[in-house]
């Protein structure tokens, strides 16, 4: 069985034991989280698609840990004014492990 959620603005395709790394949640360590926004489901040739969501579906995980993402580095330069910027950035992202998909 899979389903395709939506967090953070992004959609996800996940199964039972899958572990996905999404925009910060609000939940701690070890704690439960519930994904409503399920946007399809199914199982083989047995698919359901939302208009936009699926009603009554959701999908439960366990945050895994907290931490910040790779490094990107944004550069800025304006040739020959003597012009350079340099400036790294470190997403908060969670992981979660999928425990199980209801619907």
């Amino acid at each position: 069985m899979f389903a395709v959620i939506q967090t953070g603005g992004k959609q996800y395709k996940v199964a039972k034991d899958d572990i996905i790394i999404v925009e910060k949640l609000d939940a701690e360590t070890g704690k439960k989280v519930s994904f409503d926004d399920v946007l399809m489901h199914g199982a083989g040739g047995d698919v359901k698609v939302g208009e936009p969501l699926v009603k009554g579906a959701s999908v439960t995980g366990e945050v895994l840990e907290q931490r910040k993402g790779d490094k990107v580095i944004v550069f800025k330069k304006k040739r020959r004014q003597n012009y350079r910027r340099k400036k790294g950035h470190r997403q908060l992202e969670t992981v979660v492990r999928i425990t199980g998909i209801k619907g």
